[in-house]
C-alpha cells in the first residue's frame, strides 16, 4: 500500500529545499525510505512474498544511488539527511 497523501505531504514539507520542491534528492530519499520501512514491516508477516521483496531491493538500490549523488554534491547535506532519516551508513 503506498503512502497516504497526508503522510507524503508531511515528508515533502519536512525535506523540501525551496517552495514547490517535490523532486530534490532529499525529498526522493525521504519518500523511498518511508516505502522501504513499510515494506520491511510487511515482510515480518508475509515472509514468502518474494515478488514484493524484489521491489524492495530495487527501492533500496535507488535510494543508495540517490544518497551517493547527494554525498558527491555536498557531504554536509548527506550527513544531515541520513541523520534526519535514521539511515545507518
Amino acid at each position: 500500500m503506498p503512502l497516504h497523501t497526508t503522510d507524503k505531504a508531511e515528508l515533502i514539507e519536512k525535506f523540501k529545499r525551496h517552495e514547490g520542491d517535490t523532486g530534490s534528492p532529499e525529498v526522493q530519499v525521504a519518500l523511498l525510505t518511508a516505502r522501504i520501512q513499510y515494506l520491511t514491516e510487511h515482510f515480518k508477516t508475509h515472509k514468502h512474498d518474494h515478488h514484493s521483496r524484489r521491489g524492495l531491493l530495487m527501492l533500496v538500490g535507488k535510494r543508495r544511488r540517490l544518497l551517493d549523488y547527494v554525498k558527491r554534491l555536498d557531504f554536509a547535506r548527506y550527513r544531515n539527511l541520513i541523520k534526519a532519516l535514521g539511515i545507518r551508513k
